[in-house]
């Protein structure tokens, strides 16, 4: 089969590797047909290298139809049409019965001191082989995959896959309260989607702040008021922007939708070009422990929120040694909220929003819609911010 391959630094290739098979009695087998570039992607484009393998299969936003399923598989049949959740659970264990499944124990990549194994995410994650292919090995198939019905083209349920239920997490840990207001930094996807999530759920005024024009513009099309970094002297003025309108203190809460950036901070990319161009032995250990993580959204985030707000995280961080304003987090009295988007939590809040009336735009959420073989173009698109790039479907 084809499928999308990591081989090195900005290096995606489409390339021929053996097709999946059941391996385990609670294994699928799906026939992709589409699949999603997430912003996460990028972060193994260019900044978690060293934790890649050349070869790796990329990718964790599938969907697709049921080929083939295990014996220990009960509520699965060929021909179901499928999302399959960007994180690997059983659905039994203790973290998955507290609604934790990005903690799942049976899947836990203890060997590297991680969570719930993901699909095509570097060794951390478990190496296991993505989404971004003609053909997917869905391990856990008992619990993981979310049956979506016939009819609807793929763009109304493919998102149930990572984009939905991480804008929705990031709503839900923000504790927007009845009225309240929300500031959302990064309108990427899940910061775009979080946005149509608070406003659907009640937040009185959702603001959005992000530097790419096509992006603001998106938000701005569906109610958000918008700042754009560009036209402030600095981030204390933007701040101040924001304080003014919201009775000088500041959103009730934030959402952080950035995380380690692809691209943007000139140390932090220092740092993260040194470690990709050691000898892997060396460049993993140190990436982990010493990575310079791009934290300027954060601290924003910090200073703009109200005293006594919310800060939900749901960027990526990957740095482990990073410098954190403990003091202004504790005097400002702040709650900070963050993880990996726990899926199969909120999917069944999420479908009856997947409606013909699309009160969250899915249907039309994709700005690009590209073959499974022109995916190096799509990344390097999607990783400059070219040609108005903010959500692209693969279609193998």
């Amino acid at each position: 089969m084809k499928a999308v391959t990591w081989q090195g630094k900005r290096d995606v290739r489409v390339e021929d590797v053996p097709d999946p098979r059941i391996e385990e009695p609670t294994d699928a087998v799906i026939r992709v047909t589409s699949t999603g570039l997430c912003g996460s992607d990028l972060h193994l484009y260019e900044v978690l290298t060293p934790f890649m393998t050349p070869g790796d299969i990329l990718g964790h936003e599938p969907m697709g139809i049921v080929e083939e399923v295990g014996p220990e598989v009960p509520d699965l049949r060929p021909g179901d049409r499928v999302v399959v959740p960007f994180q690997i659970a059983c659905g039994h264990c203790f973290m998955c019965d507290t609604g934790l499944p990005t903690q799942c124990e049976t899947t836990q990549v203890t060997g590297e001191g991680m969570g719930a194994a993901l699909f095509g995410y570097t060794r951390l994650y478990g190496a296991v082989p993505g989404g971004q292919a003609e053909y997917l090995r869905v391990p856990q198939a008992q619990f993981g995959p979310i049956k979506v019905p016939e009819g609807p083209p793929d763009d109304r349920f493919v998102y149930l896959s990572d984009v939905l239920p991480t804008a929705w997490q990031a709503v839900e840990y923000a504790a927007v309260p009845p009225g309240g207001t929300l500031a959302v930094l990064g309108l990427g996807p899940i910061g775009d989607m979080a946005c149509r999530i608070a406003r659907a759920r009640g937040a009185e005024r959702v603001f959005g702040v992000d530097l790419v024009p096509e992006r603001l513009a998106r938000a701005q099309r569906r109610g958000v008021e918008t700042y754009d970094i560009r036209a402030f002297d600095d981030e204390k003025a933007l701040v101040h922007a924001i304080r003014e309108v919201t009775g000088g203190r500041g959103p009730d809460a934030v959402i952080d939708a950035v995380g380690t950036e692809a691209h943007g901070s000139a140390a932090a990319k220092l740092a993260q070009t040194a470690t990709a161009m050691m000898p892997r032995k060396l460049s993993g250990p140190l990436a982990e422990r010493f990575s310079i993580d791009r934290l300027g959204a954060l601290y924003m985030a910090i200073d703009l929120v109200r005293r006594g707000g919310t800060i939900s995280l749901s960027g990526v961080y990957g740095g482990m040694a990073d410098p954190m304003p403990m003091l202004t987090l504790f005097d400002k009295q702040i709650q900070l909220r963050m993880g990996q988007a726990n899926v199969r939590r909120w999917t069944d809040q999420i479908i009856p929003y997947l409606t013909d009336e699309d009160p969250l735009g899915v249907d039309d959420f994709a700005t690009h819609r590209l073959p499974l073989a022109e995916a190096p173009h799509a990344y390097e698109m999607f990783q400059r911010k070219q040609d108005g790039a903010v959500k692209v479907l693969m279609q193998p």
